[in-house]
């Protein structure tokens, strides 16, 4: 049910603005929420069956396919948050193309302190994911001497 009806939203915003998604109307606004409603909805449905599944310990149903499972409602959930973002912040993507002042909707590190950040520079997508690792030691402690004074 819910791919069907995101289906027909997704054909009816690219029939209402074919190409780039830069007309302002309120006309395009109201079927990409209700696409994002219904994806945030699909996803939180997801949710709901892959808990079931895990707690009603169904036969057939494997640790590899509810790992499959909970990684496509991961990857589901990143995709829909981004479009609920590009949806929400400064006024959507219209009005960020049409370059209108709308301050961003939400703040990051370089916002706040724009001296620090490199010129130009606008929040996107990593390429590259990188975790904390352990700090190295500055130095390496001192090992005690053997020669320490005592009777040899």
């Amino acid at each position: 049910m819910f791919p069907v009806v995101q289906l027909v939203l997704l054909g009816l915003l690219i029939a209402q603005d074919p190409g780039r998604i830069d007309r302002r109307s309120p006309t395009l606004k109201r079927p990409r929420t209700a696409l994002l409603v219904v994806m945030t909805l699909g996803t939180g449905l997801g949710v709901i069956v892959l808990a079931y599944d895990i707690l009603d310990a169904a036969e057939g149903v494997t640790a590899t396919v509810l790992l499959g499972r909970g990684a496509a409602i991961w990857v589901a959930n990143v995709i829909i948050f981004s479009l609920w973002y590009w949806q929400v912040d400064r006024g959507g993507p219209a009005e960020r193309a049409a370059g209108t002042p709308i301050p961003p909707s939400f703040a990051f590190p370089e916002n706040a302190t724009p001296e620090l950040a490199p010129a130009g520079w606008r929040p996107a997508y990593r390429t590259t994911c990188t975790w904390p690792t352990p700090t190295p030691p500055r130095s390496v402690p001192p090992t005690p001497s053997r020669s320490g004074g005592g009777p040899s």
